[in-house]
């Protein structure tokens, strides 16, 4: 006769399991964010000025 191991994990323990998943996933996040910020973007280079005086002048 073979006994049966089925043992269920306590509470405790499935809230620490749970609290080291939302820790890794937290600092991944912050890791992923890290990261994008070094990565630079293209900016335009040009400033554009818009002259809207004549617009207004013929309201």
């Amino acid at each position: 006769m073979q006994l049966k191991y089925n043992r269920q994990s306590s509470l405790g323990s499935s809230i620490i399991k749970t609290l080291i998943k939302l820790l890794l996933a937290i600092i991944v996040f912050i890791f992923v964010i890290f990261l994008i910020e070094k990565i630079s973007f293209p900016s335009p280079e040009k400033k554009y000025k818009i002259d809207i005086t004549n617009e207004i002048k013929k309201l």
